[in-house]
Order: C-alpha cells, then sequence, then structure tokens
C-alpha cells in the first residue's frame, strides 16, 4: 500500500508555494535575486522549517558565493515577516520557525551531468548504422 501523505508533508507543500509567492512579490531587497523555493522541510512537531532555495545566475554558485549570502541574509532576516504572511495564508495556529538554507543539489547534479558527459565523450546512448535505425544486437531478428 502506498505511503500516507502526512499532513506535515502537506503544510511542507503548501508552505513552498506561498513562500514562493511571498518572496516574490514581497520581499524588495534588492539584494535578493531570482529565488527559486526548490523544498521545505518541516519538523514533526511544526516548531522549525527549512527552506532550501537556488538563485537563477550565469555562473556556478556556490554557498560560498557573494550572491547566495546576500540572498540568505536577508530572507532570514525577513523571516519573522514571511513567518506571519505564511501563517495568515494557511491559516495555521503554530507556524513553524523559518530557517532558509542554499540547496546545494543543483549544483552537485551539474558537477556528475558534466562528469558523465566527460566520461562517455561524444558517443551516442544507442549504437546507429549508416541508416539512422538503431544497431540491433541480434542480426537473425533482423533479417
Amino acid at each position: 500500500m502506498a505511503r500516507e501523505y502526512s499532513r506535515v508533508d502537506r503544510i511542507g507543500d503548501q508552505m513552498q508555494r506561498e513562500l514562493a509567492q511571498l518572496i516574490q512579490r514581497e520581499v524588495k531587497d534588492p539584494r535578493v535575486g531570482m529565488v527559486t523555493v526548490n523544498d521545505v522541510k518541516v519538523s514533526r512537531d511544526l516548531g522549525y522549517a527549512d527552506i532550501y532555495i537556488s538563485l537563477l545566475s550565469t555562473e556556478e554558485l556556490t554557498e560560498d558565493s557573494p550572491e547566495v549570502q546576500d540572498s540568505l541574509t536577508v530572507l532570514n532576516k525577513a523571516s519573522g515577516f514571511l513567518r506571519g504572511q505564511v501563517g495568515r495564508a494557511m491559516k495555521l495556529r503554530v507556524v513553524p520557525h523559518l530557517r532558509f538554507h542554499f540547496d546545494k543539489l543543483l549544483g552537485q547534479s551539474r558537477k556528475m551531468d558534466r562528469l558523465i558527459r566527460e566520461a562517455v565523450g561524444d558517443k551516442p546512448a544507442v549504437p546507429r548504422d549508416d541508416n539512422d535505425d538503431p544497431v540491433s544486437d541480434n542480426p537473425e531478428r533482423d533479417a
């Protein structure tokens, strides 16, 4: 049987949607760039919510990048305001304290993709013959 979709998971999903809208519309600080809320993990007692964000940028960002540090500082300082807005929008009696973190998963996936491309090179995933048809392992079946 499928795993139940718990209340904490539902609250986390709704918080992700609300925070994405609030950050885009209400946080006016220019140090906050184009922020994407990737994930929200809410503790079981609704005491804390860890919000994982990424930033849209032309270069590779790490947790130590100045843009990331500035955005995290601004968002963590605005967490009280955002917490109040989320509580009103979701009509929660207990609203978790918000803690913002940089999501390293995007950078790690890019790194893995680059390593795979370097290892494989320009070889296609499926070998092809001159007719652009996939080459069969069993020539008897093709006859």
